[in-house]
């Protein structure tokens, strides 16, 4: 059992009581344990268990802030860890805009994120659940010829927030899933595919579906070619358009903006995406895996609009990054955890549904690519510039059609333009393990790379 954030808070006000009249103090205290898990041929490859405690604590004094944590929650070890963070203050760099956030009369959502039965899930059940998912995955159909890897993780944390300055939150959080990869075979060529699960107990977990999912995404890749080189519609994956979305969730934070590294800089107001396409960062949706009641600062968290119907509405501010651009924080403080300090990011990216399947969105291209997956995305794109360029595999779409799979291309393009040129969005959103949920994306006349 993690410690109850009564527990927590309490802590944090010892620290923060320790505060001298002319300085901002400010305490994480967090407590969390974590499970992972991969079988193996039948049996466990890997497992580990880690339990975490500890306390990071943010000292602002004469327009200097300072840092320290420690992974222990002893008395003695908090006050060298507040003399250590005012030390570290005495070396800041001066800067009139640091400061801690204050409290902005914003209520915490009531979000049902803690499942209290997951602690007393022994160790050996969530070993079976790994197991069993390998023998699905395996036997999900025949031309599987391995599973390269079938794994369970699971997360209870809580974690409280005290400042000076009037900040006392706490909250606590379950999280678990499942996932598998597997490789399919058709005589000398192999192709591999991957499935998961996501949920906030042992019990909402569908091996079924990780292990199916994972079967079908290998076994629809055999027979792939290299398309040739052109211009035409692809339809994004869900799993695709998360991980692109995560992206553009990157470039609209405030952060991101002051850093130089958003190409939307400067156009609040204007229309950056098609008129169809609205997108929130909203941590209080208690479906999103990453959901959370407060923010890295201990401010509400709250649903945040930041493009609607193509028009860009803000960026997402943490207190320093509002103080910096004359705006108010929009509890989007994001932090590693009591090891680091807080920056300004998405949590729960998603985007505002259509009205029709993904089977009804390729039915209406004449010709086209299904992407269903991508790789080195991340690295594949400028920040600045917002062109990317990735790798990619998928379907060829014919006349309304799937049909032959397709690999070893890239699609290029910007992220300006992919967001002017968005023809339709589904209405299969799917919270994902990560901070943006997928959807799919239908985008026009993207360039491909092939042959």
């Amino acid at each position: 059992m993690t410690i109850p954030p009564e527990e927590l808070l309490a802590i944090g006000d010892r620290v923060v009581g320790w505060a001298n009249d002319d300085e901002q103090v400010e305490a994480v205290v967090a407590h969390s344990r974590d499970t992972e898990i991969r079988a193996y041929d039948g049996d466990v490859e890997q497992l580990s268990s880690a339990e975490t405690q500890g306390v990071g604590v943010r000292v602002v004094r004469d327009r200097r802030v300072g840092f320290a944590y420690a992974g222990s929650l002893d008395e003695d070890v908090l006050a060298e860890t507040l003399a250590e963070a005012r030390d570290n203050a005495s070396f800041g760099t001066p800067d009139e805009f640091v400061g801690l956030a204050e409290p902005d009369g914003v209520t915490m959502a009531d979000l049902d994120l803690y499942r209290a039965s997951l602690v007393d899930v022994p160790t050996d059940r969530k070993v079976e659940l790994a197991i069993e998912l390998e023998r699905i995955s395996r036997n999900a159909d025949a031309r599987i010829s391995g599973v390269d890897s079938a794994d369970y993780a699971d997360s209870i944390a809580a974690a409280a927030v005290v400042t000076t300055t009037g900040i006392r939150a706490a909250a606590r959080e379950t999280g678990a899933y499942v996932s598998a990869s597997v490789m399919a075979s058709d005589g000398d060529e192999t192709q591999t595919g991957f499935g998961f699960s996501v949920g906030r107990h042992t019990d909402d977990l569908d091996l079924d579906v990780a292990a199916n999912d994972a079967a079908k995404r290998a076994t629809r890749m055999l027979g792939a070619t290299k398309p040739p080189s052109e211009r035409l519609t692809v339809v994004l994956d869900p799993y695709v358009s998360a991980q692109f979305l995560g992206i553009i969730g990157s470039t609209l934070s405030a952060e991101a903006v002051l850093k130089g590294r958003s190409p939307f800089a400067d156009r609040v107001g204007d229309e950056i995406a098609n008129a169809l396409f609205t997108f929130v960062d909203d941590p209080t949706n208690a479906e999103a895996f990453s959901a959370t009641q407060s923010d890295g600062e201990g401010l509400a968290t709250r649903r945040n609009a930041l493009i609607v119907n193509g028009v860009l509405q803000g960026f997402l501010h943490n207190a320093y990054t509002a103080r910096r651009l004359g705006a108010a924080s929009t509890g989007s403080a994001v932090r590693g955890g009591f090891k680091s300090t807080p920056s300004a990011g998405a949590r729960a990216l998603s985007v505002a549904p259509g009205d029709r399947s993904q089977d009804e969105l390729v039915s209406a291209v004449d010709h086209g690519i299904l992407v269903q997956s991508v790789s080195g995305l991340h690295s594949g794109v400028n920040p600045v510039s917002g062109d990317f360029s990735t790798g990619a595999e998928g379907l060829r779409i014919a006349n309304g059609q799937v049909g032959a799979p397709v690999r070893e291309f890239t699609i290029a393009s910007t992220l300006q333009r992919m967001l002017q040129d968005i023809l339709a969005v589904g209405n299969d959103i799917e919270w994902l393990p990560m901070r943006a949920a997928g959807v799919t994306i239908v985008v026009g006349d993207v360039t491909v790379s092939g042959s």
